[in-house]
């Protein structure tokens, strides 16, 4: 037992120093060039009303001088089509196109992507949901800035949610925290693996290389992750965290609702490069290991000091570097959840994979 708590802290000890500290000390390069490259934002929506007409108007009013705003409204049934008409009398760079219901067939978000990418003027295309907000009119900037070296065809950018009260949504805003120290820092790390919808860019000649997203239409989604995880590489990939350059979504109210949208993203876990899998789940079992046999040998009071120690070591080395990554992301205090979160997150993970089995598995969203 005190060769599994050496080894797993050794392992955590790794994780930190190999994939979260390239994060906690990233310093965003400024960009040389002056001009502003043209660019399409892509926004996705299936009776999302309400949001578009409370969201949009912020990726409308981006202080930027050349981009156009796609929105592919996707067989909505409330008043979607309306408001996207009226925001468009306001703001001419807006075009939408509407997906006609069809009761005989059925398909997924990954469609009204790809129709969404078809109409795209412009090669440099920016991507976010319905229900998100920019969280400045320098938003596009920033994003777009991650383009200035041409060698780079991706931009990972962070998508956060809105701070409410109550359980959930601090379950909600650790989870997307943890998620961004995850896929961030393995992007900095030269092991890009994933993005998230709600703030991404990619090339439209790389969609294109890449022939869409044909391996995996046949899953419900992934949209955003395998088409990452498939054409990234630590020399096409960067990073874009400025807090200028968020989004913020609105968050689920409902534990049933955070669990059928975790579920869904975790479809694609298994879709990921297996290196990428093994080290991931690598982290949570020596996480869960180091934790409980440290617990274990202080209760049954042998190796008391060294168990202790490798305990509270790793928790001060993970404050520290939680406290700085929150900083950058804006995510304020939420770094003091993980005292609670650290051995609960796991739980709450395999609860929702298990949502998994009776999905259906066509749902757009």
């Amino acid at each position: 037992m005190l060769g599994l708590l050496v080894f797993s802290w050794i392992i955590q000890l790794l994780f930190y120093l190999i994939r979260v500290v390239p994060l906690a000390f990233y310093k965003q390069k400024k960009s040389d060039v002056q001009k502003q490259l043209p660019a399409s934002v892509i926004i996705c929506a299936k009776n999302e009303a309400h949001n578009l007409k409370k969201f949009l108007p912020t990726i409308l009013s981006q202080d930027y001088s050349d981009y156009e705003v796609i929105v592919v409204n996707d067989c909505s049934e409330d008043e979607t089509e309306l408001v996207l008409a009226e925001l468009k009398s306001k703001f001419p760079h807006l075009y939408y196109t509407n997906i006609p219901i069809d009761h005989k067939f059925s398909h997924g978000k990954k469609l009204a992507i790809s129709l969404g990418i078809k109409a795209a003027k412009h090669e440099n295309m920016v991507f976010t949901d319905a229900d998100c907000k920019a969280e400045s009119d320098l938003w596009l900037q920033h994003m777009m800035k991650g383009f200035s070296n041409p060698s780079k065809d991706i931009v990972l950018g962070f998508g956060g949610y809105e701070k409410r009260k109550g359980f959930i949504n601090l379950l909600v805003r650790y989870d997307t925290f943890f998620a961004a120290i995850q896929y961030l820092g393995y992007a900095l790390s030269g092991k890009p693996y994933m993005g998230v919808g709600r703030n991404l860019a990619y090339k439209k000649s790389l969609f294109n290389k890449n022939n869409g997203l044909q391996s995996h239409m046949h899953i419900a989604s992934g949209d955003d992750d395998l088409f990452i995880s498939e054409t990234a590489d630590k020399k096409n990939t960067t990073v874009v965290i400025h807090p200028e350059a968020h989004t913020t979504s609105v968050s689920p109210l409902t534990m049933r609702k955070w669990r059928d949208q975790k579920s869904r993203h975790l479809t694609t876990a298994t879709h990921h490069k297996r290196s990428i899998q093994f080290s991931l789940i690598l982290e949570i079992i020596s996480r869960i290991i180091l934790l409980s046999v440290g617990i274990y040998l202080i209760l049954i009071n042998t190796f008391v000091i060294i168990a202790a120690s490798a305990i509270l070591s790793r928790l001060m080395i993970q404050l520290f570097l939680w406290r700085r990554i929150a900083k950058q992301l804006k995510q304020g205090n939420l770094y003091w959840s993980v005292l609670f979160f650290d051995w609960l997150h796991p739980i709450m993970l395999l609860w929702a994979y298990s949502g998994n089995i009776r999905r259906n598995k066509k749902r757009w969203k």
